[in-house]
């Protein structure tokens, strides 16, 4: 015999359940920080949720913080300032967080850690830090302002966030998601390259 249905670590189906592995601690993570919130979340829960034991948590991600920022990767994927005209991108901004809220926990997640935890806080704010404001700096009329300007139409898709996919206020529930884009890409617009008030 040569071996060759051994379990070798480097083998396609070593990194395929490794890979499930990870998809599935990950998949727990979220749901269960979404649910929990971070602070009420144990290592122990997830690994349950995820039926492997807490020690293969630990080793692919070393601790609950680490877990923490695996399951909130997020890449917004936004659209190309350069690839829209000036005037599309406050309803391109809302369009695309709308698709992302909708679409999985990952963000809604964070925002419910965040609210009541500095490394949810945080998590959020580089997110934002890294992927709106590149978007604000291609597109208001003054650079020293882009942060301001970011900050301001994060304000607006946070707080639609908050209140349709968190708090749930039935009136931002009912609202269909062409009257959302109506109402708010107008705003992150004027935030984002309108001149200073």
């Amino acid at each position: 015999m040569n071996g060759s249905n051994s379990a070798d670590p480097g083998s396609t189906g070593a990194r395929r359940r490794s890979d499930a592995t990870r998809t599935a601690i990950l998949a727990a993570a979220r749901e269960r920080f979404a649910a929990d919130g971070y602070e009420r979340a144990t290592i122990r829960a997830i690994a349950r949720d995820a039926r492997i034991d807490p020690s293969m948590v630990m080793r692919y991600y070393g601790n609950k913080e680490g877990l923490f920022a695996a399951a909130v990767s997020v890449e917004l994927e936004l659209p190309e300032p350069g690839s829209l005209p000036r005037d599309d991108i406050g309803r391109a901004l809302v369009t695309r967080f709308l698709d992302l809220w909708e679409e999985n926990e990952v963000l809604t997640a964070l925002l419910r850690v965040g609210a009541t935890n500095q490394a949810g806080a945080e998590r959020m704010q580089v997110v934002f830090r890294e992927q709106v404001m590149p978007v604000a700096l291609r597109v208001c009329p003054d650079p020293e302002q882009a942060p301001a300007r970011a900050a301001l139409a994060a304000t607006q898709l946070l707080g639609l966030a908050l209140t349709r996919y968190v708090l749930r206020f039935p009136p931002t529930v009912a609202l269909t998601r062409e009257e959302i884009v109506a109402w708010l890409a107008p705003t992150v617009q004027r935030y984002l390259t309108a001149t200073s008030p």
